[in-house]
């Protein structure tokens, strides 16, 4: 009866079943285990944030290139403010009010300057008004403390504006950005400060991209239940085509077999049917003959 699984066709679709369930099993652990990482490292970037806050501040130089373990790390950088290229960064939301941040250039002894967002302010930061309340910087030298963030991108949370902002105001804090605005080198880093001048509220720092739980880590735990989806309906399919080929198997056995469709025996509207040009019998006429032989005999 389970001959038929030696076929040519069945050997291909368990060969298929064979391979197609272990690799989406694969694919869904892997998916899993992206999954998991990016709630571990969202969880210790939880913990390193809380450690950064009391954390005794380091040299910039120690902490650079920025990546996720030195990301929001209290940081220090000694120079003096470039008061001519102050600039603002309009469309910041903070505590769910509008406003822009303050960024000032600090040169460094190293060559380089470093962004140092001194502040938020309320307001928008194309109207006088609200630029008037812009503290200035302080001259001389200074040293500087506040939290180390990654350059942004035009994606990063927060940017709500990039290009095409009138003269003094930048969308996006990065080196990119920066470079065709001030006639000097700046780091690929800057910083928030954690105490700011009145009336300026210091910004908080940001996460670091790509360590929370974001629509990414979501999309991982969807794709693996995609996964695992598509294995179970695998073996779905596997055991409903066996199924059936078992009842079929079983009805040739047992002499049940599907007959032939009317139009295949020549039914009622077929040629050999009551309107076909043979009469009432098959397309040769032989039931009709022996009838009127017999009725002729009778006589």
């Amino acid at each position: 009866m389970y001959r038929f699984l030696l076929t040519p066709r069945w050997w291909g679709i368990n060969v298929f079943v064979v391979l197609a369930i272990p690799v989406c099993l694969f694919m869904g652990s892997w998916q899993l285990s992206r999954f998991e990482t990016r709630v571990d490292t969202h969880r210790d970037r939880q913990t390193q944030a809380d450690e950064a806050r009391t954390a005794d501040a380091a040299p910039l130089s120690g902490l650079l290139p920025v990546s996720t373990e030195t990301s929001g790390r209290r940081a220090t950088a000694t120079g003096r403010y470039d008061t001519g290229h102050q600039l603002l960064v309009p469309d910041r939301d903070l505590d769910s009010r509008k406003g822009f941040y303050v960024l000032t250039m600090l040169r460094t002894d190293g060559g380089k300057a470093l962004p140092v967002v001194r502040g938020w302010l309320p307001g928008d930061a194309g109207s006088g008004d609200d630029t008037a309340k812009v503290p200035a910087p302080p001259a001389g030298e200074v040293t500087v403390t506040g939290a180390l963030q990654a350059s942004e991108s035009p994606s990063s949370k927060g940017v709500r504006t990039s290009g095409g902002l009138p003269q003094g105001q930048l969308g996006v804090i990065s080196a990119a950005s920066l470079v065709n605005l001030v006639p000097y080198g700046v780091y690929d880093a800057w910083i928030t400060v954690s105490e700011a001048t009145a009336p300026l509220t210091a910004v908080p720092p940001a996460a670091a991209p790509n360590s929370g739980l974001d629509l990414k880590a979501f999309q991982n735990l969807g794709y693996t239940g995609e996964w695992f989806v598509f294995a179970g309906f695998v073996v779905f399919m596997w055991f409903r085509l066996y199924r059936r080929e078992v009842e079929a198997a079983r009805d040739v056995a047992l002499g049940i077999t599907p007959g032939p469709s009317d139009e295949d025996r020549g039914g009622p509207e077929g040629p050999g049917g009551p309107a076909g040009p043979d009469g009432p019998s098959g397309a040769d006429g032989s039931d009709g003959a022996r009838r009127n032989r017999s009725q002729a005999e009778a006589v």
